[in-house]
């Protein structure tokens, strides 16, 4: 692999922590008012943007939309299972699991000719 095609792949992988924590990063502040965690997570997809916009920028040099798209989704679901398990503190099940692999297929068959 070449960098031209390394970089899209690690600038979405930092997007998506960011764009993770403004999503759901707010569940650890029930108490908060709606209001600010909206506020809050505008701030931090302010920087999630500043990463995903120049992954698929440049990533669209070497891979489709659609690849990227699904890299993207790939990179989502793994960012959010750690995030899911390591800051909310909740279980990953068999089920998960399960759609998380389907998933992951569904990325095979998109980088296939």
């Amino acid at each position: 692999m070449t960098w031209p095609m390394i970089m899209p792949i690690l600038l979405l992988c930092v997007s998506n922590v960011f764009m993770t924590f403004a999503w759901y990063g707010q569940f650890r502040f029930p108490q908060m008012p709606v209001w600010q965690l909206v506020v809050v997570s505008w701030g931090i997809a302010f920087v999630e943007y500043c990463f995903a916009v120049p992954a698929n920028h440049y990533g669209h040099a070497v891979y489709s939309a659609a690849q990227l798209k699904t890299m993207q989704e790939v990179i989502t679901l793994i960012v959010f299972a750690g995030f899911s398990v390591f800051y909310l503190g909740e279980a990953i099940r068999w089920n998960h699991l399960a759609a998380f692999v389907c998933l992951v297929m569904a990325a095979y068959f998109v980088f296939q000719k």
